[in-house]
């Protein structure tokens, strides 16, 4: 990402470099305490652990049925999950490694799908499950609304390169034609119009597309990679030596280990009761902020024009509430000479997500009118336009990114317990950005292939189980001054605006 340690500027929208000193040759220090009870699961009977019916089924090598599963732990409380992800008996898998190996991989964003690439370059087979109606990729989201067609990048922005392996992976995007430089004007914009461009060297990359087009190009890379969308793992079950996983009660398929490659309240449930408590606690310990973005679809140019008398392409915002980055998508992705309507992405302050944070999958019609409007009275705002003045959008779409941004990280490049055969990747855990999660999902894809090849204990491969969490300053949206309002005085500045009606 750009200059954020002065900018406050998103992480994992515009990705910063990674200062790469603490990633390259990693040393993994066995860390894996056996602090709860184990519940061993292998194909012989285990004379030191009688089964207790109660809270499992008993390892007899059986596929697990309807009638042994568990309820699922969906739609309990927060307290409820707690008590169950700490008291839960840990998996220890017994049985040896076969000699083909398949993989589960819950997630698939860059994460998970640069883990997929780099197991099958060690010769390992895996499946990626993702919950994407539209296609894969998760931050490297984007929308394309036909016949115009209107394009926008929903998430990330763009990107940086700093570490050689990513800037490999890049390179070839770059010689693919999937990937160019974004030279548009960037820059800081205070409230009021006040546009400074930025001086920094570090090239910014954009998919030439859309971001959704690297995660497609990742996928045709591999030959041993399945994939299944949409598609929402709800329940983990080790049995006989393996992992048996489902959605809803319908069987996903059975692996020999597993990765968890997404973050949120969703993860956590998941591991609530998976019998890996050290892998949930970890899990646990993340803290994440909210994130709304607005798509919207101007006729006309937006009033965005520097003092060198051309338009800004992109800025981060400071001094509103509402909105802490812009971006003209259309000129971004299609260049200055397209003529037809200019795409924006807005995304707001984390301190605005928190304020109007509601459920992402059911947000109500009331709270989405209050967000659009206050959003674009943000903009007005940032720009230095008078009260009502802003054109009205003809197309609009709103999308809360409910566990976007890490308020803090381990620092570590993934997370592994040998004992449940179990690991976590993604973004979050060196920091927040796209080169820090294909990072952690070529460590967390190596690690697991050492692991199957190695006959050695166990323990020796435990990574990450009790690494302390840092907290990240500096670097999420929203960590301006008007973070420290009170929740009243920003639902009062909000409801000013309600009046004003978005077009949709």
């Amino acid at each position: 990402m750009l200059c954020s340690a002065h900018l406050n500027v998103p992480s994992f929208l515009f990705l910063q470099p990674l200062n790469t000193a603490k990633l390259r040759n990693p040393t993994f220090i066995p860390t894996l305490r056996k602090t709860s009870p184990t519940l061993t699961c292998g194909s012989q009977p285990q004379p030191k652990r009688k089964p207790t019916p109660r809270k499992r089924p008993p390892m007899d090598g059986q596929k697990p049925t309807s009638r042994n599963r568990r309820k699922s732990s969906y739609g309990t409380s927060r307290r409820s999950i707690l008590k169950k992800t700490f008291s839960q008996e840990q998996v220890t898998f017994s049985t040896p490694v076969p000699d083909d190996p398949v993989v589960g991989i819950i997630g698939g964003g860059m994460a998970g799908l640069i883990c997929a690439l780099n197991l099958e370059k060690r010769g390992v087979r895996s499946t990626v499950f993702d919950t994407g109606v539209h296609g894969l990729g998760g931050r490297m989201g984007t929308r394309v609304i036909e016949p115009q067609p209107l394009i926008f990048d929903h998430a990330a922005q763009f990107f940086t390169v700093n570490d050689p392996r990513f800037a490999e992976l890049v390179q070839g995007w770059s010689e693919g034609g999937l990937v160019r430089q974004w030279h548009g004007p960037v820059g800081e914009l205070e409230a009021g119009g006040h546009f400074l461009p930025l001086s920094s060297s570090a090239p910014r990359y954009v998919a030439v597309n859309g971001m959704r087009l690297l995660a497609d190009s990742i996928l045709s890379q591999t030959q041993m990679v399945d994939v299944v969308r949409p598609c929402w793992i709800s329940k983990l079950e080790p049995y006989n030596g393996m992992w048996y996983l489902s959605e809803n009660g319908k069987p996903k398929g059975q692996f020999d280990a597993i990765v968890i490659a997404h973050n949120g309240k969703c993860a956590n449930r998941l591991l609530a009761t998976s019998g890996l408590p050290l892998i949930a606690r970890q899990m646990k310990r993340l803290e994440l902020s909210s994130i709304w973005a607005l798509l919207a679809a101007f006729e006309d140019p937006l009033p965005v024009i520097m003092s060198d008398g051309f338009p800004f392409e992109g800025a981060f915002v400071r001094g509103v509430d509402s909105v802490s980055w812009m971006a003209n998508n259309t000129k971004k992705l299609l260049g200055s000479s397209n003529n037809g309507p200019d795409c924006w992405t807005f995304l707001s302050t984390a301190a605005y997500g928190k304020w109007n944070k509601v459920p992402q999958e059911n947000i109500p019609t009331a709270t989405a009118e209050k967000v659009k409007a206050g959003m674009l009275k943000g903009i007005e705002v940032a720009l230095g336009i008078a009260k009502g003045s802003l054109q009205r959008p003809f197309y609009t779409r709103l999308q809360l990114w409910g566990a976007a941004l890490p308020n803090n990280t381990p620092g570590i490049p993934c997370i592994f317990d040998p004992h449940g055969r179990a690991g976590i990747c993604g973004d979050w855990l060196l920091g927040s950005s796209l080169e820090s999660a294909a990072l952690s999902g070529m460590a967390l894809a190596n690690h697991i292939a050492d692991y199957f090849q190695n006959s050695g204990p166990p323990d020796e491969f435990a990574v990450g189980l009790d690494t302390e969490f840092q907290p990240l300053e500096g670097h999420d949206i929203g960590q301006f001054p008007a973070m420290e309002e009170s929740k009243e005085q920003m639902e009062e500045e909000i409801n000013q605006v309600e009046e004003y009606q978005l077009t949709t």
